[in-house]
């Protein structure tokens, strides 16, 4: 098992359908201007670390990418 887990964002393509936040509220949050994607952390505590897997593979935009290292 990884024991890191680096999350990154891509803003651009975000299309602020909020599925992160519903997934993993306590590593993302959503603009309050225009919905887009905010990362509130972008190394989660392990006990996180499913949680930004499932909202990677939610995304319908594919704006979020889950390294391990």
């Amino acid at each position: 098992m990884a024991n890191r887990l680096k999350v990154i964002v891509d803003r651009q393509k975000c299309v602020g359908s909020g599925e992160c936040v519903f997934t993993a509220p306590e590593i993302f949050d959503q603009d309050e201007a225009d919905g887009i994607v905010m990362l509130l952390t972008d190394t989660p505590e392990a006990a996180l670390w499913d949680a930004a897997h499932r909202a990677a593979r939610q995304c319908p935009a594919n704006a979020i990418r889950v390294e391990e290292g």
